[in-house]
């Protein structure tokens, strides 16, 4: 079985009715998806227990009994009241934390006051964009190469342009005017940060990272994204963009 690792946070330790939670996160620092669960414990100061699951082979039998899927993030949680809960899916995951250790800023209880439904809506939607309709692209742009790559770059561009600088309107610097950042950094960051270290591998094309940039909004948006310990405290940019260019490297060679 792999390592446990101890996780400490800086700023205390939250706890749900009184009791503190016992939680392993699953994970594979390497990969986006996960890092959204990072980025949701660092950012509510949760403390974790964190096993490592390697992704370039295939998954070990004690691991699919966690997660038949094989995926990562995966949690398990025993708080007094919950034992041994597996939660699995990142965004569910993430979700699931910030509903139990609920913040104002980051993630409001539904009740907590008259404009907490919207703004866990406004939030859902933003999420829903950013997926759907910009970050969909991007294996197809570091698989594509020469003028392809330039015009898959710049439609995704202009998605963002379209789709995301207008919901950045009032970030202060982070969605809805918060000065923190808020669940829906947690679950758009990971592929925000990778933008730029896949363009310094040579995966992404200049002229894409360059018109993100020049759109107001978004740029600043990234910039204050970029200055988050809780993103970056797992992030290895260079690591992670020449791990991911062996992983095209090798999906062009069997595509041939």
């Amino acid at each position: 079985m792999a390592e446990i690792v101890s996780t400490s946070t800086p700023n205390g330790i939250s706890t749900s009715n009184g009791i503190q939670p016992k939680i392993t996160l699953y994970t594979n620092h390497g990969c986006p998806w996960a890092h959204r669960a990072h980025i949701t414990l660092r950012a509510l100061n949760i403390p974790y227990d964190e096993v490592v699951i390697p992704l370039d082979r295939p998954r070990e039998p004690w691991y699919l009994d966690i997660n038949p899927r094989g995926l990562v993030p995966s949690i398990k949680i025993s708080n007094g009241i919950l034992k041994d809960e597996i939660i699995t899916e990142s965004a569910i995951l993430a979700t699931f934390l910030a509903d139990m250790f609920p913040s104002p800023t980051f993630w409001p209880a539904s009740h907590s006051s008259p404009t907490s439904a919207l703004t866990r809506a406004k939030i859902n939607f933003f999420v829903d964009t950013f997926i759907g309709k910009v970050n969909g692209t991007v294996m197809s742009l570091m698989k594509a190469e020469g003028e392809e790559q330039e015009k898959l770059g710049g439609q995704l561009v202009k998605a963002m342009e379209k789709e995301i600088e207008p919901l950045l309107e009032g970030a202060n610097p982070f969605i809805g005017g918060s000065e923190s950042i808020t669940l829906a950094e947690a679950l758009t960051a990971p592929f925000v940060v990778r933008y730029k270290a896949y363009t310094e591998e040579g995966l992404l094309p200049q002229s894409m990272l360059k018109g993100l940039t020049a759109l107001p909004n978004y740029n600043r948006w990234s910039k204050a994204i970029y200055e988050q310990g809780a993103v970056t405290y797992v992030f290895d940019g260079p690591k992670i963009a020449a791990g991911a260019a062996e992983r095209v490297r090798k999906m062009k060679a069997e595509a041939k």
